[in-house]
């Protein structure tokens, strides 16, 4: 937790006092019971004087990981505004460095977030490591300067995002595996519909995938279970196949389908060459609309605001 993070908590807990002591007499009003005392406001904490430093760390929403990219996020820990004309991160897990995007002031001890878009092929020989932020910015009065800061990482965002799409470029040497954009259903309300996986083998030999279990969104999901378990293996030599999972909408309220960035992103385990691993893949544009629309019909009346 920030210093200035410290600081709000306080600065709220004071205001929740002040709250509780509040006046409120009427003519009416009986007498207050001796018991009860009356609470005096506390004086707000002053903020803590800046450190003088820049921190970052990374972090990654679902609409983020939606769009291939991460934030990183900068907490201007000086006394002066500061207008970043380069950002720039580096990390030995991809092989060129990121430029940050969205570049804007940072106020004097306020953070702000800069997209930082993911690279299609990691350097999978490379799978540790630790990123740096560089910062060129101006300062108050017209000066540049430069920081390079190492860059925290408590959720593993680039981490994970490199290992998930090295097992990806790995399964992609046996088989193309990628959602239908059709969504087929009768149209009345409450009525199933089927997702379906397209399983394109590379034609050439090499180890073999089976597809263990396939988990559903916040927004859909399997029918019958928990869990999809199609129990499919494939080796680059096989013919194409369609694999047909029986869908249902998860819930029918509007805040699912409103908050929800993964909603058609959907969790597969599974093994390749008898190593266990799991990736996330996304339905495309098209067929994210079709099974968005379907799951909207399908719950009809039954669709809430709450």
């Amino acid at each position: 937790m920030t210093r200035r993070t410290v600081a709000a908590a306080l600065g709220a807990l004071a205001l929740l006092v002040a709250a509780c002591g509040g006046d409120d007499e009427s003519a009416d009003a009986p007498e207050p019971s001796p018991s009860i005392r009356t609470l005096t406001p506390i004086a707000l904490p002053p903020p803590p004087p800046p450190t003088g430093k820049l921190v970052a760390d990374m972090r990654q929403s679902s609409r983020d990981a939606a769009a291939g990219r991460m934030e990183v996020w900068i907490d201007n820990d000086t006394a002066h505004e500061i207008r970043p004309r380069r950002i720039v991160y580096s990390d030995p897990r991809y092989r060129t460095t990121l430029p940050g995007t969205r570049l804007r002031p940072i106020p004097s001890q306020s953070e702000r977030g800069f997209p930082l878009y993911l690279p299609p092929r990691p350097a999978c020989d490379h799978p540790d490591g630790r990123g740096t932020i560089t910062v060129t910015y101006d300062v108050q009065g017209g000066a540049r300067d430069t920081r390079t800061v190492r860059v925290a990482d408590p959720t593993d965002v680039a981490g994970r995002y490199t290992s998930a799409r090295c097992l990806e470029l790995a399964i992609a040497e046996v088989a193309d595996l990628r959602w239908s954009d059709e969504v087929p259903w009768d149209g009345k309300e409450g009525s199933d519909s089927t997702l379906t996986l397209l399983v394109t083998p590379t034609g050439r030999p090499g180890p073999t995938l089976t597809i263990d279990t396939v988990s559903g969104t916040p927004v859909l999901s399997p029918v019958g279970s928990d869990v999809w378990r199609p129990d499919v293996t494939v080796r680059g030599t096989d013919r194409p196949q369609e694999v047909a999972l029986p869908l249902k909408p998860t819930r029918c309220d509007a805040h699912a389908f409103a908050e929800s960035g993964g909603a058609t992103a959907f969790k597969i385990n599974l093994h390749l060459g008898g190593k266990p691993g799991q990736i996330t893949l996304r339905m495309s544009s098209a067929g994210a609309a079709n099974a968005l629309h379907y799951a909207k019909d399908s719950c009809g009346r039954l669709l809430t605001v709450g």
